[in-house]
């Protein structure tokens, strides 16, 4: 599908958006990332419009519509009829001025290939050799078709499309020259890809106006519009405009459908024989093109478009040129989507993995971006999903390992709201206040077991108390308290470690110490007064000693 639709991946948030939104569920979910799934992608564009991040890019063209121009060839602008919902005042006029400016030979309404278009379609309700007629304007719709329902594909109308119709005729009217699709609309790049010699290349009219931008053109409104002598088939990007712009037979019912999820149950009723001798007019897009996936962003408004293009549309129809059946004829096959549906064991299998172990917890939610909980097991088998997107089971999953820790924890935790009344207390912190179950606290103030000032200093200053050492006399028992606010979920939560043991045997250490300073006083004191005895003692049989000697000694000098 050379990649019309892109991720960018930096910008993927896992929030399923875009699976949740997909009509076919052609979406990928690996590496914490989304993929599409180009076989199985019908290009409605939804993905494109939901992502929340805009991790979703269309294929640009621009440089390929450039190398046109520059190619020498004259190139002439096939422009969407809900370009006046895109560019709110802007005529045929304004772009053509603007797209010569650009380069562009010439620019006509792709309405002039719709009302070939509606003349094919009108010839195929009077041949009443097809009792259900689809419309096969919509490429999206084509697509779908066949990629999904083949039993619809003999009712799908084999008639080129108003951008092949159109770019068909510009090209008969003028030999070499090259086309150029201006429009709302992402699987038109596809189409011109797919069939090839009649639009050379197509744009999106996001991809216009940046083009514009980059040029510095700016497209004037209330620019002269040139005579016409038809435009009903202006119509055609409003829901019912292929209708609207069709003559219609007796004994034929002419109905509208849009949206993808409208169409399919139309098709299915096509497929199951429920319909009869009927047209059907089949949009992919709510309100048809003009809620194309690239109108410009941000400018969408279906009420107002509808307008726009109903006060823009004509009575009469565009003249054109006649063309056979064989000339505007257009094949479709069945494209087939290569699938292998698991059983119904692999199912279960993974079910179980996501803890759906019995009917009743099978939410079937949709969270993960599947329909059915069947479904997303399903996509697991099939490589397009993880278990891991559930978030009802993530959730019980966390929630059970918290309150396995929170239960389990030797530490005492009690929550509280702002109002300090108790939210949970856990069996750590029944046991260390004597409270027989948490019943007996819950939505009671916590004054009945814990002193209030602790937690109203948290209130007040919005900082959290961390280890602190507090002895809770009523319990007889020491903890270290730390004290956290939430402000977010507007929670205090009070953890509480027993140091009761520690401070004992702390106190305890202490008590031992200061008795043994004591005794190393009294012992030193002690020995200070016998050491002070004995040099008093010494002291004087010394100095008796020297006065016996110096006698001794003057008495043998006298001799």
């Amino acid at each position: 599908m050379n990649q019309y639709l892109k991720l960018k991946k930096s910008n993927c948030r896992n929030c399923y958006k875009c699976i949740r939104n997909c009509p076919v569920k052609s979406i990928k979910f690996s590496d914490n990332q989304a993929h599409i799934v180009e076989d199985e992608c019908i290009l409605c564009g939804q993905c494109f419009v939901v992502c929340p991040q805009n991790a979703k890019e269309v294929r640009n063209d621009v440089a390929r519509a450039k190398a046109l121009l520059a190619s020498g060839a004259p190139v002439v602008a096939s422009i969407a009829p809900s370009f006046v919902a895109n560019f709110p005042g802007v005529t045929i006029a304004s772009l053509r001025d603007a797209l010569g400016r650009l380069g562009f030979a010439g620019a006509e309404e792709t309405a002039v290939g719709a009302t070939i278009v509606s003349r094919q379609y009108e010839q195929l309700v009077h041949a009443r050799q097809q009792r259900v007629i689809l419309s096969s304007c919509c490429h999206t719709v084509n697509l779908l078709i066949q990629k999904y329902y083949p039993g619809a594909l003999p009712y799908l109308a084999a008639v080129l499309s108003p951008m092949q119709a159109h770019c068909q005729d510009i090209k008969r009217r003028v030999a070499g020259t090259k086309t150029v699709f201006i429009g709302p609309c992402i699987s038109k790049k596809a189409e011109a890809d797919q069939y090839e010699g009649y639009v050379d290349c197509a744009l999106t009219f996001e991809e216009f106006s940046e083009w514009l931008e980059a040029e510095g053109i700016a497209l004037a409104s209330g620019a002269p519009e040139p005579p016409s002598e038809g435009g009903r088939a202006r119509l055609y990007p409003t829901a019912g405009g292929i209708l609207r712009s069709m003559d219609r037979e007796e004994g034929f019912a002419y109905l509208a459908v849009d949206g993808v999820d409208n169409c399919i149950q139309a098709v299915r009723d096509v497929i199951e024989g429920n319909l009869t001798d009927c047209f059907i007019e089949m949009s992919a897009c709510p309100g048809s093109c003009v809620g194309g996936p690239a109108m410009q962003r941000g400018r969408t408004a279906p009420v107002r478009d509808f307008l726009a293009v109903d006060r823009y549309a004509k009575s009469g129809d565009f003249p054109t040129e006649t063309y056979t059946s064989e000339e505007l004829k257009k094949p479709f096959s069945f494209l087939g989507v290569h699938q292998q549906h698991p059983g119904q064991q692999a199912i279960e299998e993974v079910l179980r993995k996501m803890g759906k172990t019995s009917p009743e917890k099978e939410l079937n939610c949709g969270s993960c971006g599947y329909n059915t909980c069947r479904e997303k097991a399903a996509a697991v088998c099939m490589g397009k999903a993880d278990p891991s997107m559930c978030l009802p089971f993530l959730m019980e999953k966390a929630e059970s390992f918290s309150d396995t820790i929170i239960s389990n924890t030797p530490n005492a935790i009690i929550v509280l709201n702002e109002a300090l009344e108790v939210q949970q207390i856990n069996n750590a912190a029944c046991r260390l206040m004597n409270i027989q179950t948490p019943r007996d606290v819950l939505e009671e103030q916590v004054v009945r077991i814990l002193d209030p000032q602790p937690f109203l200093e948290v209130l007040s200053t919005g900082r959290s108390i961390r280890d602190r050492r507090v002895y809770l006399a009523e319990y007889g028992r020491s903890v270290e308290q730390s004290i956290l606010y939430d402000k977010s979920y507007h929670i205090l939560m009070s953890i509480m470690r027993d140091v009761t043991d520690e401070e004992e045997a702390r106190n305890h250490k202490e008590a031992l110490q200061r008795q043994t300073v004591e005794i190393t006083d009294k012992v030193i004191e002690k020995q200070m007064r016998a050491v002070q005895e004995i040099a008093s003692l010494l002291g004087e049989t010394t100095a008796e000693t020297k006065v016996a000697l110096t006698k001794l000694k003057e008495s043998l000098r006298d001799e």
